[in-house]
């Protein structure tokens, strides 16, 4: 990071002085706080704005991680201050330029994730002309539990706040209020369709990208069903007052020990099978409706969306479970009744597909493919302007034809970081000048559709259906996907209910 000099660039927001560091000709400004630590009197508690500090904070470097899984090898939580809710700002020109603002909302399952991760950093997508920000949620039981005397989805609240900071201090850096896109992937995807629809939200961005939007969002009966689970697992009621003495890293094990075994709470349905405990909920107040329900009662109408894809979303999950090539007839046929709305439909519609290509289209389309254009065709059907893509080009990490086009492959695409931390899995130690080239497309059709609303290719509509197909060559073509678009065109995605127990 190089010495503090007295070179470095200060702005002022309105908690006090800030001191960044420049990087590759780009001003960045690490760990600002959007928000009190939520520990103590504010545990559980929606966020509550910074207070002020007196002289020069420095912001050369990241807040710690919010207190998260432990399940995919995150190290918990970090900070016993509780300084989690920061930001983090990159520009290429500190002035009056009053640039496009980009604001990454990260992914993770809902369960873990940090703005620090180097696949996230802002430096390239900055150089191009935006001002990149990134910034920490609450996430698993911390963020999304639902426990009485809580408000509910205190991950999104975050979002909110650190948006509400981004309005009202993007000039200070060279950006615009007025266009500010929210983009993201996952279940920052979903946390976005969420907040297109959050009367919280309302008037806080202009426009949205939504990168393989998941299906998970759950009724407030199947949510306290679950927060229960959690608080059993520490021998209390789950009661905000109760849980919030206990530390944060003892909650969060409490809640990947409900993931662990979640396959053994057969009432959560759907939930139970993917094994996926933590996800926005439908409380009717935070978040009034599911986002699909929402836009079709003409939310967001102002909002311009990009949604869409990968064509392989599962085989990502398949190589991670060592599942690729271990797909039984018995597994294929429990994923098709749990998941599909139609078995006998699906194997009628892929004729040529084996056991294992079913078990892995139906995790992909239920999952994030079809959720994804869901998205898109509820906000177009009710006046909002949408348009789609799905990315095709092959991951060659892992040998080139284990991974397809899969979950995830977007974020180094998205960033231009290609070899930057898991970056390498998917994109290989080497990446092949494809990469690089792809990248390139990608942020310039994301830069264009953040500064002027146009992507490069035409909105998506019923009748032609016109998607961007991201390959070697992308072009524009009618959605590719139509054989399982057809198939859940009559599926609601609908909150998840609490279903009866056995």
């Amino acid at each position: 990071m190089g010495a503090i000099g007295s070179a470095d660039p200060e702005v002022r927001v309105t908690t006090g002085r800030l001191r960044g560091r420049m990087a590759d000709g780009v001003t960045v400004f690490r760990g600002v706080p959007f928000a009190r630590p939520p520990v103590g009197a504010l545990r559980l508690a929606a966020p509550v704005p910074s207070e002020p500090w007196d002289g020069v904070r420095e912001a050369g470097a990241f807040g710690p991680p919010p207190p998260q899984s432990r399940l995919l090898g995150a190290s918990g939580a970090d900070g016993a201050d509780g300084g989690w809710l920061t930001v983090n700002v990159w520009s290429p020109d500190l002035g009056t330029a009053r640039l496009p603002v980009m604001v990454w909302i990260h992914g993770g399952g809902y369960m873990y994730g940090w703005s620090g991760d180097p696949v996230f950093d802002g430096r390239v997508l900055a150089r191009d002309g935006v001002i990149v920000v990134t910034f920490n949620y609450r996430v698993s039981a911390e963020g999304f539990g639902h426990f009485q005397g809580a408000p509910a989805n205190r991950g999104l609240l975050d979002q909110v706040a650190a948006l509400r900071w981004v309005h009202d201090n993007i000039v200070a850096f060279g950006g615009d209020p007025d266009r500010v896109t929210v983009f993201g992937e996952s279940a920052g995807a979903g946390s976005i369709a969420a907040l297109m629809t959050m009367p919280r939200a309302a008037g806080l961005f202009r426009r949205a990208i939504a990168q393989s939007v998941p299906a998970l969002f759950f009724s407030a009966e199947l949510a306290a069903d679950i927060a229960a689970a959690v608080a059993g697992e520490l021998g209390l009621a789950p009661l905000a007052g109760e849980i919030a003495r206990l530390s944060p890293e003892r909650l969060i094990d409490a809640g990947d020990a409900v993931a662990d075994k979640v396959g053994g709470y057969p009432q959560w349905g759907r939930v139970a099978y993917v094994r996926s405990p933590f996800a926005p909920v439908v409380d009717g107040e935070v978040l009034p409706a599911v986002p699909w329900r929402s836009l079709a009662d003409g939310a967001a109408r102002d909002v311009e969306l990009i949604a869409g894809h990968t064509r392989d979303e599962y085989r990502l999950f398949m190589a991670i479970m060592g599942d690729t090539g271990q797909i039984t007839a018995e597994r294929a046929a429990t994923a098709l009744r749990e998941l599909a709305p139609d078995p006998q439909a699906y194997r009628a519609a892929y004729p040529r597909a084996d056991e294992e290509m079913l078990y892995e289209l139906v995790h992909s389309d239920w999952m994030f493919r079809m959720p994804s254009v869901r998205l898109a065709e509820a906000h177009q059907r009710h006046g909002g302007r949408s348009h789609l893509y799905e990315l095709t080009w092959p991951a060659p990490g892992m040998g080139g034809d284990v991974l397809g086009a899969c979950h995830g492959l977007g974020l180094p695409l998205t960033f231009g970081n290609l070899t930057a931390g898991a970056a390498g899995l998917l994109l290989g130690q080497e990446p092949p000048p494809a990469a690089a080239e792809l990248s390139a497309r990608v942020r310039a059709a994301w830069i264009a559709f953040a500064t002027t609303g146009d992507p490069g290719w035409p909105a998506y509509e019923p009748q032609n259906r016109q998607t961007w197909v991201i390959d070697t060559e992308p072009g524009t073509t009618t959605y590719p996907e139509e054989s399982s678009r057809e198939l859940w065109a009559g599926h609601a995605f609908a909150a998840l209910p609490l279903l009866a127990r056995p």
